[in-house]
């Protein structure tokens, strides 16, 4: 039979984690987040933060792409503006420690094709060897 594997961040299970202050788990991140927690967070995003433990079945929409996820957003669900739309996620432990951000990424693949409706005739031609 097939067990769910327990989710760990740095040795510590999701419930540990949760039961953490916000200086504890800041000890556990990274130093460039940890650094960002110990500066505070900022008035968005302390807003952000007290609309998602109010509401936190609803969808919110934010423009805070550098803000660290904490144990207190998980399961969230949001809207991250990357300069075009809003990019819907769902807020998972597996994202701890990283940036909103991360997960809305601002710059497309570039896929190639065909030259356009305006290119020269000397463009469109495609050489066969």
């Amino acid at each position: 039979m097939f067990m769910a594997k327990e989710f760990y961040y740095r040795g510590k299970n999701l419930k540990e984690i949760k039961e953490m202050s916000l200086e504890e788990f800041s000890k556990l991140l990274p130093s460039r987040e940890r650094r960002s927690i110990k500066r505070g967070l900022t008035q968005r995003q302390k807003k952000l933060l007290e609309k998602i433990k109010e509401e936190p079945d609803s969808f919110h929409k934010t423009h805070e792409r550098d803000m660290v996820i904490i144990p207190e957003i998980l399961g969230a669900k949001l809207g991250i503006y990357n300069g075009k739309e809003f990019v819907r996620i769902e807020v998972q432990p597996e994202m701890l420690g990283y940036r909103l951000g991360d997960f809305s990424l601002t710059r497309q693949r570039v896929k190639h094709s065909a030259p356009g409706a305006g290119a020269t005739r000397g463009s469109k031609h495609i050489p066969l060897k």
